[in-house]
């Protein structure tokens, strides 16, 4: 069974991070995140819903946050290392990121996996060029411990990491409920939203239908991390729409599996 049904709509959104518009009331919203680990409830509550439309794949988050807070204004910062939530869609051979934080700073990475990477094959374009100063190697969450060093602990190993890849027409914003960067009062939240033209996943979609056809399903990746003060230390909880069973993000064959229908 999909982890979740994606609605299709007539209507193009106006992205403005505003979820009282009447298509998000009406839409299927998901149950509350869970831990990525251990599948208990999140500290705070998030949820999202996913609507889509012959031009655009649109996806919404709802985030309560007591104490909103994002410094980071420098498009590409590593968003991660404040409270964000995060998209990562699967291609297969590729995979896409986009974190996004309270002040809609977004962080974007394009990942090849290093064996689909071929001299002559459909990757080795001039947009994915391995030479390129922001070209990295990414071996996941766990590449520094001891024999996992080089090649990190997924079957598939290392990927290369094009942080110089922004998405052709992606749209963003967010609306904060309260207010940012001040911890004297307690806010109820922040929401985002999001709208992708379906012709800016050729390299993901891998051969299938742009846009999808009913019935068809993506891989998603689709959660939260949030920085939680925990006796004088900051512990960070990772809460998400599909529980891993272990803390680390980039397993696309771990993430949740999103239906198309009409």
């Amino acid at each position: 069974m999909p982890d979740y049904t994606a609605q299709k709509i007539r209507q193009t959104l106006e992205i403005n991070g505003d979820l009282t518009k009447s298509v998000w009331q009406s839409a299927t919203w998901s149950h509350r995140f869970v831990d990525m680990v251990t599948a208990a409830p999140g500290l705070y509550d998030t949820r999202t819903a996913v609507l889509w439309n012959d031009t655009h794949l649109y996806v919404a988050f709802r985030a309560e946050e007591p104490f909103l807070e994002a410094q980071l204004t420098q498009r590409d910062s590593t968003i991660f290392l404040e409270n964000d939530l995060e998209l990562l869609i699967d291609g297969g051979d590729c995979y896409y990121e986009l974190e996004v934080n309270a002040r809609n700073t977004i962080y974007e990475v394009f990942f090849i996996w290093r064996d689909a990477y071929q001299p002559g094959g459909r990757f080795d374009v001039p947009l994915f060029d391995v030479h390129h100063p922001q070209t990295l190697t990414f071996a996941g969450n766990f590449d520094r411990h001891d024999q996992t060093f080089w090649y990190g602990t997924h079957p598939r190993g290392v990927r290369w990491a094009f942080l110089n890849y922004d998405l052709p027409g992606l749209q963003t914003a967010v609306q904060l409920d309260g207010t940012l960067n001040d911890h004297t009062d307690i806010d109820r939240g922040w929401s985002l939203e999001i709208a992708i033209p379906w012709q800016s996943l050729t390299w993901l979609a891998g051969g299938r239908s742009l846009p999808p056809q009913r019935g068809d399903i993506w891989k998603m990746f689709l959660g939260r991390f949030q920085k939680i003060p925990v006796s004088g230390t900051v512990a960070n909880q990772a809460m998400v729409l599909t529980p891993h069973g272990v803390y680390d993000t980039h397993q696309p064959e771990r993430w949740s599996e999103i239906v198309f229908e009409d």
